[in-house]
């Protein structure tokens, strides 16, 4: 393993501050190094596994795919897009979709489509986009443009213009910031990388209310905390709300590189040549998003992260209360985190160490991100592994 790392090392781009270890398979909710060591997984490729590892039926309809074909670009039509098209709007109470091949394109998507309906309805100059602090929404320069962490902007010099940032769950400071030059409005339904902070009812309603009055476009990014995670398809259906634009990915595809945005018809501004992706929505990955749709119905899964979400939430409520280290638990199903007094990169790696995977959300919250078929014995045995790493 030693030997394979440095080979990375010597390879790779340094983007990541990478774990010291090398995995090689995984089954169900477990991981396996190469030397086959076990690690039970609470983070699942930044939310991405929504199935586990190597799920039967998920591998068999990919490979049924495999054998038919895999691309063919967006200048013809193919069974598969279109299926998990009627699929994805169904599910997310959208009109239209467009498939993308991450969760940061499917950002630049939903930018330019919100700029490009205003630009229909009120011509040039109605471009500004309000956004919120300690947000996330990808690496891409548009992405990074309207995530509201200085410390991810400053070093690329420039970003996209007329971009604002207000306070997460502060009404009075998204008003504030709204001028006659105001095209959108975006923020997570809950901020994952920010710290797993969740909308609150009243900030969510009164930024619906404000894009109605005013013709605003609300984007909702459902990059991580959508596609179940939180125990409905979509965190925004938790509220009594719909967004006019909404972005997803991770777990859409359990895997495959696959992001979407959508949108309600009024919204569907791009035409013909305003936008595109080589790749995006081709038959393999949508294959994969209709073989996800199909087994979360099958096996109600999102009944299973009601359940063992609610349970994971009264486990760490327990050992927030027993352990002065945590000053604070929040979250929703399968998307929580427990902020601590201290950094976290140490309990993170030792945890890795005592076969659990975890990952951090900034410096001092550790993120619960695991597979959606996750049980209580396996949050148990969570529980068990942090114990004795906290101790």
């Amino acid at each position: 393993m030693d030997n394979m790392i440095k080979k990375g090392e010597e390879c790779l781009l340094h983007t990541y501050n990478r774990f010291p270890v090398v995995f090689d398979k995984a089954e169900g909710v477990k991981l396996y190094d190469i030397n086959g060591k076990e690690y039970l997984d609470f983070f699942s490729g930044i939310a991405v596994m929504a199935l586990g590892y190597c799920h039967p039926e998920y591998t068999k309809r990919l490979h049924e795919q495999l054998d038919k074909l895999t691309h063919i670009s967006n200048y013809f039509y193919n069974e598969p897009a279109i299926t998990a098209a009627e699929k994805f709007v169904k599910a997310s109470g959208m009109d239209r979709v467009f498939f993308t091949n991450s969760g940061a394109e499917a950002i630049e998507g939903a930018l330019k489509m919100a700029r490009r309906y205003s630009y229909d309805k009120y011509g040039e100059g109605r471009t500004d986009v309000i956004a919120v602090n300690h947000s996330f929404h990808g690496r891409t320069m548009g992405a990074v443009s309207v995530t509201g962490t200085e410390a991810y902007r400053k070093p690329f010099g420039q970003m996209l213009g007329g971009i604002t940032f207000a306070e997460y769950n502060n009404l009075d400071s998204v008003k504030a910031l709204i001028s006659d030059k105001t095209c959108a409005i975006i923020l997570e339904t809950l901020q994952g990388e920010g710290g797993i902070h969740v909308a609150e009812k009243e900030f969510l309603e009164g930024i619906r209310a404000i894009c109605d009055e005013k013709d605003i476009v609300m984007i909702l990014d459902e990059v991580q905390c959508g596609m179940g995670r939180t125990g409905k398809y979509f965190a925004y259906q938790h509220y009594d709300i719909l967004p006019d634009i909404m972005t997803s990915a991770k777990g859409i595809g359990n895997g495959m590189p696959v992001g979407a945005f959508a949108c309600k018809e009024q919204f569907a501004a791009l035409v013909a040549g305003d936008h595109g992706s080589t790749y995006g929505g081709n038959p393999m990955v949508t294959a994969a998003i209709n073989a996800v749709f199909d087994i979360y119905e099958k096996e109600d899964v999102l009944k299973n992260v009601t359940e063992v979400g609610d349970y994971l939430y009264n486990e760490l409520e327990k050992l927030a209360s027993e352990n002065e280290l945590i000053v604070d638990h929040r979250g929703i199903g399968l998307m929580q985190g427990i902020e601590l007094k201290t950094e976290v990169k140490k309990i993170v790696g030792d945890a890795l160490d005592n076969g659990l995977v975890l990952i951090s959300a900034g410096n001092n919250v550790i993120r619960f991100l695991p597979a959606l078929i996750i049980s209580k014995e396996d949050v148990d045995n969570m529980i068990s592994i942090l114990k004795k790493v906290l101790a």
